[in-house]
């Protein structure tokens, strides 16, 4: 097996792809950004090839890069869901579950506020995944599914976690720039979130539409995922959409500044569904609880 490199590399690379970050791959494994760096070239040396394109910024996956991706998520994943099955079998299973949901829901809204449901359950596990798609399911062996629509999921039991505040979100230069004339908008840098097939975002033309402002006709960049999306908007780069679940909290730290009198309620909402084989899990009922009040706590 000496043909493998070591898991934390493999862990480490996968976890840069799927955040398209460096910064927020090392907020998520609890390290620094240059153990990430590293942690990269180590693997590149490992393998005889580059594997991320440094010249683009973010940095991309190369051929090769991608292709590692997939296999180390597919086994990955596969890891995991035998791990699941073994503590199914070993009666384990009630404390341990697994939540899906979007990248920006997992790192800007679920991870913070974790800690204060292992406070009150210290002998579970929660598993949080958020797919390449980033579009949550409730595929096998996932207990709990957190998802972004306008009605609710039919695939097991649903309720609404809060609703969803829409509104233009960047550095206080920017927001300035156009308080007092929201028109301004449409000459104003804005930075968009590409959508991944099947996944439907309202993007900034649902937003001027909703504001009946004519067509945006002033610089833009576009990003594959929030968290880049954020990065930039942090950096002064242009303004984003903010939905309060993934911003709020970067407003109220004074990161990011919203524009006053400038949100929208489009009727979408978070909903969190149970499957239908874990619903009866007590620990999964106390999480769902748990959620359910964390949201209230929202609207």
């Amino acid at each position: 097996m000496d043909r493998l490199p070591p898991l934390r590399l493999l862990m480490t690379f996968d976890a840069v792809v799927r955040l398209r970050s460096m910064q927020a791959a090392a907020d998520e494994l609890n390290v620094t950004p240059p153990a990430i760096t590293q942690a990269i070239k180590s693997l590149e040396g490992h393998v005889g090839v580059e594997l991320l394109d440094r010249r683009s910024r973010p940095s991309r996956p190369t051929d090769a890069g991608e292709r590692l991706a997939w296999a180390t998520r597919e086994g990955l994943e596969r890891i995991a869901g035998t791990i699941a099955d073994i503590r199914v079998s070993a009666g384990l299973s009630d404390r341990h579950l697994t939540v899906s949901c979007t990248i920006g829901m997992a790192t800007y809204w679920l991870m913070p506020r974790l800690p204060d449901f292992y406070a009150r359950h210290p002998d579970v596990s929660v598993n949080v995944q958020a797919p390449p798609s980033d579009l949550p399911t409730l595929s096998n062996g996932i207990d709990v599914a957190l998802r972004y629509g306008s009605t609710p999921w039919s695939d097991g039991r649903t309720e609404r976690l809060f609703a969803e505040i829409t509104g233009p979100v960047g550095k206080g230069g920017l927001i300035a720039s156009i308080a007092s004339d929201h028109g301004r908008l449409v000459t104003a840098p804005l930075i968009h979130v590409r959508a991944s097939a099947g996944r439907r975002w309202l993007g900034w033309e649902d937003y001027f539409a909703a504001r009946g402002l004519p067509a945006h006709r002033g610089p833009t960049q576009s990003f594959d995922n929030y968290i880049q999306a954020v990065q930039a908007a942090q950096d002064g780069r242009g303004l984003m959409l903010g939905w309060k679940s993934i911003t709020r909290r970067l407003v109220r730290e004074n990161q990011l500044d919203e524009l006053p009198g400038g949100a929208i309620d489009f009727g979408m909402s978070y909903f969190v569904t149970c499957a239908k084989a874990s619903e009866r899990k007590p620990i999964v009922e106390s999480f769902v609880a748990w959620l359910l009040a964390m949201g209230k706590a929202e609207d």
